[in-house]
């Protein structure tokens, strides 16, 4: 009986490490761009920082301007009302008589202090990054924003890595040109190298997204 029991304990330990490990890998197997995971794991929780660090610049004004939930575009480090009541119209874009491309030519105009960059437009609003009180969303938020392919123009991972690298309007954001009085505009809070770096981080970690609060 005793020789039994001995038998019995290593078989039953074998088999609780074996399941363990098998649930283990079936969680990490299932872990999908955009999921919301904790830090336990050393390569997410790098991926979860560098996210962080993403949605530093994509909040920064000069990005989170054009990434609204209003019905205009913004302006300034203050993210106030754009003049003249600009409008978003149904493509981002403006409206007849105040399209944005009307004032906003493919370059900087310094010399008036006019922003300027290929296709000048709003972002859609399935991409927004605050809400309609005009605060700015949570880093979940805006996160499961981001890797929704059915929100984000169908980029994967390594699409939303390429168009931070190469995008126009992204690279205008570390170009943004000079305001009205002479003065340069402010940059987001990483270089554009750091930005990218960030990205890839988080990308190769499977684009995680951290728990909402």
């Amino acid at each position: 009986m005793l020789a039994n029991h001995r038998l019995r304990l290593p078989v039953f330990l074998f088999v609780l490490v074996l399941c363990v490990t098998c649930i283990a890998l079936s969680i990490r197997a299932g872990i999908e761009p955009g999921d919301t995971v904790s830090a336990a794991d050393p390569k997410l929780a790098d991926g979860l920082a560098a996210w962080e660090q993403v949605y530093s610049v994509l909040t920064s004004p000069r990005c989170i301007n054009c990434h609204t939930a209003t019905n205009y575009p913004q302006q300034g480090d203050d993210r106030h009302h754009h003049f003249a009541n600009v409008i978003r119209g149904p493509e981002g874009k403006g409206v007849p008589a105040l399209n944005c491309v009307g004032c906003h030519q493919t370059a900087n105009a310094d010399s008036t202090g006019v922003p300027g960059g290929p296709d000048w437009h709003l972002a859609p609003l399935s991409m927004r990054w605050q809400d309609a009180n005009d605060q700015t969303l949570s880093s979940a938020a805006v996160c499961r924003a981001v890797t929704d392919r059915s929100r984000n123009q169908n980029m994967d991972g390594r699409a939303l890595l390429k168009h931070h690298e190469e995008a126009a309007l992204v690279l205008w954001a570390w170009n943004p040109g000079r305001r009205p009085d002479g003065t340069a505009r402010s940059l987001p809070p990483l270089t554009h190298a750091q930005f990218v770096a960030a990205t890839r981080t988080w990308v190769d970690a499977g684009a995680p997204c951290p728990r909402a609060k």
